[in-house]
């Protein structure tokens, strides 16, 4: 458990600079292409495909409102667990989150298109917060009053099983949404019986 608190852990901080930086980079035209093709989350079966994918895909979003709502959640809810469980186990469960996030989309859906987003790693990240912190209250701009954040997980959950289930072709993998929270569930547990940390 790491000790002190901060607003902006090393972890959490770099990981907001990185995207960032490579959001910037892909509204330059000259390299914006280059980019893409090396680092979105290529179908299996495409010749672009490369197994550095599961990780570079994270870092790359499909628009100003993608990245600022992933990066936004990120900083709100990954401060508290970073300071919580140390640097090191958050970046490997945030990681580790983000991979399982794109294996399960790919597993369930197919996955015929490229793949980009931090949206898994995100979810794993707000599942681990609300099982660290289950009564703390979370207030978002469109709930008129705080919701317990174990609740508001679970909320969260049944929509993304919802819209998957629903609407496959939406553009949005709602199941590496779901993925990257089964993920962070089975880590969290893994953890909880090695006694790795309360």
């Amino acid at each position: 458990m790491a000790n002190g608190f901060s607003l902006f852990p090393p972890a959490v901080k770099h990981l907001l600079i990185v995207n960032a930086l490579v959001f910037v980079a892909l509204l330059t035209p000259d390299i914006s292409q280059i980019v893409f093709v090396i680092g979105a989350l290529w179908p299996l079966q495409s010749d672009y495909f490369m197994p550095w994918q599961f990780i570079t895909y994270m870092f790359l979003h499909g628009g100003f409102a993608h990245l600022f709502f992933n990066l936004f959640a990120l900083w709100m809810f990954g401060q508290s667990i970073e300071n919580l469980w140390g640097t090191r186990r958050f970046v490997v469960y945030y990681f580790l989150t983000g991979i399982g996030a794109a294996l399960i989309h790919i597993l369930v859906t197919g996955a015929n298109v490229p793949m980009v987003g931090a949206s898994g790693a995100v979810y794993g990240i707000l599942l681990a917060f609300a099982m660290m912190f289950p009564n703390r209250p979370i207030m978002m701009i469109f709930l008129p009053i705080p919701i317990k954040a174990k609740y508001f997980v679970l909320i969260f959950g049944a929509l993304e099983l919802f819209n998957g289930v629903s609407s496959l072709q939406t553009g949005i993998a709602h199941f590496a949404h779901l993925g990257g929270m089964v993920v962070g569930y089975i880590l969290i547990k893994l953890w909880r019986i090695k006694g790795n940390y309360e």
